[in-house]
């Protein structure tokens, strides 16, 4: 049985732009929910995208449900694919990263497999996965749901959470929390270019951070 339901309202492209200045693994430094596993991995290098999450539950080999998915995701809306432990079949491939790019997806993040590894890096749409497949799905008519609550990568995504995503992991962060959680980073973030201005001066990286002072600490609290 197909289920579907309503499109959640896009992120402000604001929030966004505000997000995309974080890198996920600075929010990883004061967060800790919210990262999916790190078997799901980029298939390109040095980019970094955030978006909508628009959901997708696709179990066994039926593909109907992505296209018809693709037929009405928009612009900035990142795909999140839930294959309910399929592990045997590509979710997608060339033609359908294509037809992403051509909808203006941000990217698309499926908790299994992949297939034309060449043709995803060819139409440039981000893509994460957990490898690739040389077996693809069909439209059987069989089951799915569309924007309904997921689990991708052992995470809880709901549609309309915001998703950033790098080559280092991917984080989905409630939209409430997303503002909080980008200043928070970008602060770090300012503060580390400072870290690093120390270290070109000569400092020492324990001196710096204040690692040294806790275990000296430590030892002397130990042999006092």
């Amino acid at each position: 049985m197909y289920l579907i339901h309503t499109l959640p309202d896009s992120i402000p492209a604001s929030d966004l732009a505000l997000l995309q200045r974080a890198e996920p693994a600075t929010v990883g430094h004061f967060r800790t929910i919210g990262f999916m596993d790190a078997g799901i991995k980029a298939h390109a290098r040095d980019l970094r995208i955030a978006g909508t999450a628009v959901t997708v539950r696709m179990p066994g080999t039926d593909g109907g449900i992505l296209h018809y998915a693709m037929g009405c995701v928009r612009p900035g809306d990142i795909l999140v694919i839930d294959r309910c432990g399929e592990a045997v079949t590509a979710a997608f491939g060339g033609a359908m990263a294509y037809a992403a790019r051509q909808a203006g997806v941000a990217g698309l993040v499926v908790d299994g497999l992949v297939t034309d590894l060449g043709e995803l890096r060819e139409h440039g749409v981000p893509v994460w996965s957990r490898g690739p497949s040389i077996v693809t799905t069909r439209v059987l008519g069989l089951d799915g749901e569309f924007c309904g609550p997921i689990s991708c990568g052992g995470v809880a995504v709901h549609p309309g959470d915001a998703v950033l995503a790098d080559e280092n992991g991917i984080l989905v962060l409630p939209r409430e929390h997303l503002r909080a959680a980008a200043e928070q980073a970008i602060a770090f973030q300012e503060q580390e270019k400072h870290t690093l201005a120390r270290l070109r001066a000569g400092e020492k990286f324990p001196d710096i951070v204040g690692s040294r002072a806790v275990i000296e600490r430590n030892i002397a609290a130990r042999t006092a």
